[in-house]
Parts: C-alpha cells; structure tokens; sequence
C-alpha cells in the first residue's frame, strides 16, 4: 500500500512541546512544524504550531484505463490518481484529520478513453483510525461517433456508432464540410471538438461536436492557418493543445485551444522546425513528449514542451526506417512505433529514441497507419499496398511479436486505422474503396473479426478516421 512518507523521529523537546499544546500526553503521532506560525499560539511562543494527527482514506480502485482521474475531499484541492497498476488492489486515496467528516468525490474524470468513475462509501466521520471500505470504480464510456475525412469529397463523414455491435449508422446532416483536400482529423479526449487539416488550403477546420447527436458546428474563426501543405494532427491528453505538422516547410505548428469555444490561437514560436516532410504527429500522455515522423529524412524528431511549446529533446532526431510515414506512442507513454512505409517494417523505440531489441519488425506493404488498443496490449498496422491490417502483441519491454496467421483483409488502399476508447472494435479507412472497414478485436489475442454489415460507405477517397466518445 502507497505511503504518505515517514514521521520524524520524537525528540524530548518535541515531546515536550506536544504536551504543552494539548496539555495531556497523547498517544498518536503529532507533527510540530517550527516555521511559518502564527504568535497566537498560546505560551509555546511564535515559533510552534501543532497540527491535528490523521488516518488515512482507504479502499480498492478497478476499471481505472483512462488518465487524468482526480480525487478530492471535501472540496480541498483535487489530487491525482494515475495508472492502473492499482486496480484490485489496497488504495490509499487520501488523509484527514482524527474525528472529522470526510466526503470523497470526483474531481475530473480520466479520458484517453474516456471514463466515468463514481466513490462509494466515501463519506462518514475518520474518527482515530484508517478508513478502508472505499470503493471507486471506473468504466469506460460507449463510443458514439465516428468521423472520416474524405480528401476528395472536400468533407468529413460522420456516423453514430453501436456501443454493442460497433456497427456505424451515418448522421443526419453528415456530411460536413471541411476545407480543400483533408487528409487528417483528430478529436479531443474529451469529445468536444474535432479538427480537420486541408492540405490544399494550409488551413485546419475546427469544430464542435454535440454529445448528443454528434452534429458537427464550425467554430467562430475557423478554418485557422497552418503552415504550407500540412499532413497530420494531434491533440494532447489535457485538451489544451493541437499539434498540426506541415509537409511543405518541414515544421509543426502549435496552437492553444481556447476553453469553452475551441478556437485556436497559435502558441509564441510557432511554427517550430522538424526534419524533412513531417507526415505524422503523436503527442504523449500526461503531458509528455511530442513526437513527429519525417519521411524524406528517416527520422523521428522527438519534442519536449512547455505550455505548448516545443524544444528539441536531447540526441533528436533519430533514425527509424525507410520513409517513415506514421508514429504512436503506447498508453503508458515509454513505447514509439514508427511504420516505414518503402521499408514495409514497424520500428519500435524506447520514448527516448533507442531501438528495442528486435526492431524493425515486418509489416505488410506499404505500412501506412498505426494504432494501439487503449491498454497498450495490441498494436495495429494498416498496409495501404498490400490491402490488408498487420497485427503485434505488445510485451511489458516494448519489443513485439506478430500475431498468427496471415495479415487481417482490409478495402483497397487503406490509409488509416484507429481503435475505439473502449478496446472492442478496430476502423480502418480504405482509400481505393471509399469504405470504412470495421472488426471486432479478439481480448485474448488481438485478431480482428469482421463486423456484420462491413464495409460502411464514405465519401470519396478516404483519407482519416477518429472515433469520439
């Protein structure tokens, strides 16, 4: 069980100054702080103050995958609850004083997928000793739509997706327009906002999404500018930033996202440089590292940041494999995968840019896209030449080992693939065919069945699929 850290070993003058303040000799641990008191402390004099003992909040947490869940009691300053190696286990969630009330409540809830976590049993009064019935339990969210920019069609279609089956219905009013050729859309955790990038234009096209409906609503100001020619898009883990690369100029343009509205305005410094023709962009978890594939280069430019800012992390850039053409990073933020598009490998990478040991792995032709299951088990390889989905186990040390049996069919040409938030259903965009394919994953091993009713008709040339919750 976590703790909160040791007590300092009582001295005789500590000893006697508890016993000043509480004028008996008690028999818990009392912490005297020497600084920062108030005069008023009664005869102990302006250098002491003494503190109320406590007991701990305790209890079991399960179903925790998401990121960013915070804790508070009683309204105090929420706390941070991270990971998921806890769930099922002895949790301490927090401390409060002997004899007082405590209320234990949600703060904010995880997203990356998105989760609703509630507290039982986590009101009543400490008394002298540890509380330790709390439960909080964590599930994750239903998916509920799907959202595919179609480069030729000049829009994004949109469809409500089945929680059960993963079958996809289109919306009434999809499609939407975007901007002049979109070629990436990407949607924040929290499923309020979706971004397109118009290549033609050098714009990215903002909107909001109606959590009821899923209708898309352009946003005041928007299409914003981008640098010439972007290529990809990412949004970071908090909601706070988009990350928008920029073939033509070799960089990558940053913007904050305004709360309540969603518009963008670009961070001081933007747009930073990268290396040659940036063709993907991933952003860590919790506010971590950004990572960018460079094509021409065979390299991925590894990016601290600082209020969105972006300053090149020491040995960037690194080598990956022949024209890389898509990066991810796993849920715990340690892994990169970078597929090799000519090389028709998938480089795996320490977060700090060294190879694993048995990388590159063999992919499909023309590896293109890549995406992970939200718990890190599987990672999925859409091979645009070869038409069909490449699959990997993902082992604690990062390295991979290639599932069974031949790659998994896709349509013709396809350029994305994604996992929905709740680890169920994988979507892959086919170019050639102008369809969204859509499977079932396998828990056990991560193979992929096709969905009854796949594949789902989009507009012209496919070219970006992002599921929202």
């Amino acid at each position: 069980m976590p703790t909160i850290g040791r007590e300092p070993r009582m001295t005789v003058f500590t000893r006697k100054l508890l016993i000043r303040c509480a004028d008996v000799l008690v028999a818990f641990f009392i912490i005297v702080v020497t600084t920062g008191c108030h005069p008023d402390v009664g005869s102990l004099g302006p250098c002491a103050v003494c503190f109320a003992p406590s007991a701990a909040l305790e209890g079991t947490l399960s179903g925790l995958v998401g990121s960013g869940l915070t804790l508070q009691n009683d309204s105090a300053a929420g706390f941070q609850i991270s990971g998921s190696a806890a769930n099922g286990t002895a949790v301490q969630f927090a401390t409060a004083p002997f004899n007082t009330a405590y209320d234990l409540t949600v703060q904010t809830q995880p997203t990356n997928p998105s989760q609703t976590c509630v507290v039982a049993n986590g009101t009543g009064t400490i008394g002298t000793s540890n509380v330790t019935n709390i439960v909080v339990t964590c599930t994750t969210n239903p998916p509920r739509f799907a959202y595919v920019a179609t480069s030729s069609s000049n829009n994004v279609s949109a469809y409500t997706v089945d929680a059960t089956t993963g079958t996809l219905a289109a919306i009434s009013g999809s499609p939407y327009a975007a901007g002049n050729l979109p070629v990436a859309i990407a949607v924040d955790p929290t499923g309020t906002y979706a971004y397109v990038v118009n290549q033609m234009d050098a714009t990215i096209s903002a909107f909001t999404i109606d959590r009821a409906s899923g209708v898309l609503a352009e946003i005041t100001g928007s299409p914003f500018a981008t640098g010439p020619s972007p290529t990809a898009v990412a949004i970071d883990s908090s909601t706070s930033f988009v990350y928008v690369t920029n073939g033509g100029a070799g960089t990558i343009s940053v913007y904050a996202i305004t709360a309540g509205s969603g518009a963008l305005t670009a961070v001081t410094g933007s747009p930073f440089a990268t290396g040659t023709l940036p063709e993907s962009v991933a952003v860590a978890p919790l506010g971590g590292p950004v990572y960018v594939a460079n094509e021409s280069d065979g390299t991925v430019s590894v990016f601290n940041v600082v209020n969105g800012a972006l300053t090149a992390a020491p040995g960037s850039p690194f080598a990956a494999g022949n024209s890389p053409r898509a990066v991810t990073i796993d849920p715990s933020g340690q892994y990169i995968y970078v597929a090799n598009a000519t090389a028709g490998t998938l480089s795996a990478l320490t977060s700090s840019g060294a190879a694993i040991a048995g990388s590159p792995y063999t992919t499909g032709t023309d590896p293109y896209s890549v995406a992970i299951d939200p718990v890190g088990k599987f990672i999925y390889v859409a091979n645009q030449a070869s038409d069909d989905v490449s699959i990997f186990a993902i082992a604690a040390d990062g390295s991979l080992t290639a599932s069974a049996g031949p790659p998994f069919g896709a349509g013709t040409q396809p350029s994305s693939v994604t996992v929905d938030p709740t680890g169920n259903f994988a979507y892959v965009a086919n170019t050639g065919s102008n369809t969204v394919s859509a499977y079932t994953i396998d828990a056990t091993n991560g193979a992929l069945a096709p969905i009854s009713g796949s594949s789902f008709v989009t507009g012209a040339q496919p070219a970006a699929i992002a599921i929202s919750d």
